[in-house]
């Protein structure tokens, strides 16, 4: 399985901490957000990577290069100056993600998730993991029932920013700036998506306060 990083956002509200350094390389507890997916890709047996680039990619760039150190190769998808959104990206990227089910990670999340490597019912689009919508947020994104990820009027899980995507809920997309968000909702609706909850340690990490709160281990 091939998976992909979300790397090429500017990281706005989490300025002024990414006006010089872009948010996937932004340290946690000493670590890098990228260095912890890598790790966490490697482990769970991911043999190559995918990782967009946009604000700073070039940082990204030097620092991942090949992807050797991680036992990883890496390829990169670049976007320049006109990033493409969650959505635009991976779809910018499938030629380079296969015809095969992918995972794709959000680069901004701080987890201990373990990653849903499986296999995707014929049915089924995209497998989402959720997770209990945190204080910060006004509302949720989805509700599951029965394993099915669902629209509801008062939501009550988040999506995670991790999931398994088959490349055809992107068939009828043109390249292109989109987002990510109404594709999961039409699918949804259409009974395409299932999801699973994850209970543990998960933040994104996308103000100063809760980098800080992080780091502290608040």
């Amino acid at each position: 399985m091939i998976a992909m990083i979300l790397a090429a956002g500017r990281g706005e509200r989490l300025r002024p901490v990414t006006d010089r350094v872009p948010k996937a390389l932004v340290r946690v507890r000493g670590e890098t957000l990228l260095d912890r997916h890598l790790h966490a890709l490697r482990t769970a047996g991911i043999g190559t990577v995918v990782i967009n680039l946009g604000w700073l990619g070039e940082a990204i760039v030097d620092h991942v290069g090949s992807g050797a150190a991680w036992g990883i190769d890496v390829v990169y998808s670049p976007e320049g100056d006109d990033v493409l959104e969650t959505g635009g990206g991976i779809r910018r990227a499938l030629p380079l993600l296969g015809t095969e089910p992918f995972l794709v990670i959000n680069a901004d999340v701080y987890t201990e998730m373990p990653l849903p490597l499986r296999e995707l019912a014929t049915e089924d689009l995209a497998h989402l993991m959720l997770v209990s919508t945190p204080p910060h947020r006004d509302g949720g994104d989805f509700d599951l029932v029965g394993g099915r990820v669902r629209n509801g009027d008062r939501p009550q899980l988040t999506f995670a920013g991790i999931a398994l995507y088959r490349p055809e809920i992107f068939a009828d997309c043109a390249p292109g700036r989109f987002p990510l968000a109404p594709l999961l909702r039409a699918a949804a609706d259409a009974g395409g998506l299932r999801g699973e909850i994850y209970r543990g340690p998960w933040d994104d990490v996308g103000t100063p306060e809760r980098l800080a709160a992080l780091n502290l281990g608040v």
